[in-house]
């Protein structure tokens, strides 16, 4: 019978393709920096029989028979992240970050409401508000901008932008930008023009669930975030937000935005976040930051250009224009890909180039220092990216550095 089949008896092209990626993981340095290589634990759970079960609805309240057991599952996932996160209420249910910040627009704003966020060029994120995503389309949206001199952000400005706007939400957060938020300042800014206060931790949830990023849970009405970045739990999202808001976020998500929610997913939360209680966890956390401190001081010692000339978390943007002019983001891309070292294209402050062209590459930490490098191999990465943005034409360059990736690879394997 086919149910009984693996998946290499049943669909042989299927199992070859999950194969391959997973040598390609094995074989390539993951630098983008929204991405992780989460546990076997978190493997087990999202391929679990959780997969199977329906169950719309929240823990003690599905509308579906059955769930005894998924409530068990979504309630630790709930628990944990609350205490995490110092939270009043949280929701575990988005499918991605985008569906959850998607749920508090919902909850909070009505169609025709103005949206202020950072812009996609300056670090932005698509869900904050731009025109190909459903936030642009159904909200006036109004964006601010960093410091074209700094690469920092300017709070001053944002004040009296937001005087200006008179916003009904200002959304924090972004998906490039490599400085912590000022999220108390923020906060007040928000306050002063009687608007709501939303958090995008997106990238940085796991940092701040170990307690070395700014928390921004007081100083926001709504705080979401990604699941699966720095925090290494299950693919997806969740939704922080005051008590008194928490009937109108959860209706938001179901029946609002979602349908049943991804028990196994949600399973895969729940482990994860088991795991970032751990002392272990926040080891991990303080080493992301410090490679990321690392690698950006040796990219500004090869000569390379960095937004804000540094970070604060695990992340960087690298700004082509000075150091390689003719270079574009994508070639970038590409000639890294070719030898193993995977980044994105990514816009920065002043782009001239399209987005899907770029004049900057954006490098994180937190899948790398999930493998166990520290800084020594962090300055190595770091010279072999420079050596082969300075010749990305040069083969001498390419095999040398392609022989160095696998090194490092063999010595540092994600699932022995």
């Amino acid at each position: 019978m086919a149910f009984e089949q693996s998946l290499s008896q049943i669909a042989p092209s299927v199992s070859e393709a999950v194969t391959r990626e997973r040598d390609r993981q094995e074989s390539t340095l993951g630098m983008i920096a929204s991405e992780n290589h989460v546990s076997k634990a978190v493997l087990e759970a999202q391929g679990s029989v959780l997969t199977n079960k329906y169950a719309e609805g929240y823990p003690g309240n599905r509308y579906y028979g059955g769930c005894q057991h998924v409530d068990t599952v979504e309630q630790l996932a709930i628990d944990r992240a609350t205490e995490l996160f110092d939270a009043e209420h949280v929701n575990v249910q988005p499918h991605s970050g985008t569906q959850a910040n998607m749920g508090v627009y919902f909850a909070a704003l009505e169609p025709g409401d103005t949206i202020l966020s950072l812009a996609l060029s300056h670090g932005g994120h698509l869900s904050h508000g731009h025109t190909v995503n459903f936030s642009g389309q159904l909200y006036d949206v109004e964006q601010y901008e960093v410091d074209p001199e700094t690469g920092y952000i300017d709070y001053d400005e944002l004040a009296a932008q937001a005087l200006d706007v008179d916003p009904d939400i200002i959304v924090s957060g972004s998906s490039a930008y490599p400085r912590e938020f000022d999220f108390e300042r923020i906060g007040e800014i928000a306050h002063e023009v009687d608007a709501y206060h939303l958090a995008d931790i997106a990238h940085v949830t796991g940092l701040i669930a170990a307690g070395i990023h700014a928390s921004p849970v007081e100083h926001a009405e709504f705080v979401t975030g990604s699941t699966h970045k720095t925090i290494r739990a299950g693919r997806g999202g969740l939704i922080i937000c005051d008590e008194k808001f928490a009937d109108d976020v959860d209706s938001a998500i179901f029946p609002g935005a979602q349908g049943g929610p991804l028990m196994h997913n949600i399973a895969g939360k729940a482990a994860g976040f088991a795991e970032a209680q751990t002392a272990e966890f926040e080891a991990y956390a303080e080493q992301v930051v410090s490679n990321a401190k690392r690698l950006a001081s040796r990219f500004e010692a090869g000569g390379l250009s960095l937004v804000s000339g540094g970070t604060d978390k695990h992340l960087m943007l690298v700004d082509l224009r000075d150091s390689h002019p003719e270079l574009t983001g994508k070639a970038a891309e590409s000639a890294l890909n070719d030898v193993g070292i995977i980044v994105n294209k990514n816009t920065v402050p002043g782009e001239t180039r399209s987005p899907m062209v770029t004049s900057g590459i954006r490098v994180g930490t937190p899948a790398l220092t999930t493998r166990g490098f520290g800084g020594t191999e962090m300055e190595t990465v770091a010279d072999l990216i420079v050596d082969v943005l300075d010749s990305p034409d040069d083969d001498r360059v390419r095999d040398r550095v392609t022989s160095t990736v696998d090194e490092l690879c063999e010595e540092f394997p994600i699932y022995e």
